[in-house]
């Protein structure tokens, strides 16, 4: 019994989805196409990999199972085309990085400033986005490498190298919380705060630290764009929470300040460099990753 790369596409676009239908409109096929795929699969297995109901399907527990292999199907599949490419003289290689904002700017100007120019047959694609979707696109194998700030542990991904980096609260210049030796997540939420979604590394830990200490977050503000919370509060609106790294710039301009959070859970946060669990990486990724563990500032320190 094999599935081949058809039933293998299929049946990671509905895991993905979530739906049939979803997974039907992405792939450009009929819904009856891809659910007759999938009971095919289940015929051969003789078990079923999706539990269906009104809200769509989701897998069960003999379905993470070939999600698993299909996952490893793929990335082998990845791995070995490389390795053929370079028998046949073909250099040409895409390497998929997924990271938080906040590391954006030391990812070009550390990571790939320093590599770019000896690695001419690599083409780099940068997206961003919170830590639940750099742990998902790793997971789903959207992604070949993820940097995330406080990233669950998951099981699915693996980190290369981490590094300590402190949650700060970010205030205004002449601010009264500045005149304070030390200060805990609960001095701050009497003022006008500025926050980033659930499902970003910063927030998601945030909640953790007030939910057990029996506080509410109560944000005026909240935003995707880390450049948001920034303005928010150099313009003098309230206070926001991010890694001293993420507002470098400010601090060099005077127009913020930052101080550390005593909160133990908050002064043990960090950044990772992550890639998929058990993943065999091709050389391409193996040799961004490594370099990006020494060069960029994010992570330096480790080497």
């Amino acid at each position: 019994m094999t599935f081949d790369q058809r039933d293998i596409r299929i049946y990671l676009a509905v895991h993905r989805f979530g739906s049939i239908r979803a997974a039907a409109v992405h792939l450009g096929l009929a819904p009856s196409v891809v659910s007759r795929q999938i009971a095919d699969m289940e015929g051969q297995l003789g078990v079923p990999l999706f539990s269906r109901s009104a809200r769509g399907v989701a897998l069960t527990d003999a379905g993470n199972l070939v999600l698993e292999h299909a996952r490893r199907v793929v990335e082998e599949f990845g791995f070995l085309q490389e390795q053929l490419s370079d028998l046949r003289g073909i250099q040409q290689r895409n390497v998929r990085i997924l990271c938080g904002e906040g590391f954006l700017a030391d990812f070009v100007q550390n990571g790939l400033a320093g590599i770019i120019g000896t690695t001419p047959h690599v083409r780099y694609e940068l997206l961003m986005g919170s830590t639940d979707t750099v742990v998902s696109s790793l997971a789903n194998g959207d992604s070949d490498i993820g940097i995330a700030y406080n990233p669950p542990a998951t099981g699915v991904v693996r980190s290369l190298v981490a590094a300590r980096h402190p949650l700060c609260v970010v205030l205004p210049p002449h601010h009264p919380l500045t005149l304070r030796d030390t200060l805990r997540l609960a001095d701050c939420l009497s003022h006008p705060l500025a926050l980033l979604p659930k499902g970003h590394g910063t927030t998601d830990l945030l909640m953790r630290v007030a939910s057990d200490s029996g506080l509410a977050l109560s944000p005026r503000l909240i935003t995707t764009s880390i450049d948001a919370l920034r303005r928010f509060v150099t313009a003098g609106l309230g206070l926001a929470f991010l890694p001293r790294a993420s507002v470098a710039m400010d601090l060099a301009e005077g127009s913020a300040d930052v101080r550390e959070l005593s909160d133990l859970a908050l002064a043990g946060a960090s950044a990772h460099l992550m890639v998929r669990a058990r993943r065999r990486l091709p050389a391409s990724v193996d040799v961004l990753a490594r370099h990006l563990e020494c060069s960029m500032a994010s992570f330096a320190q480790r080497c």
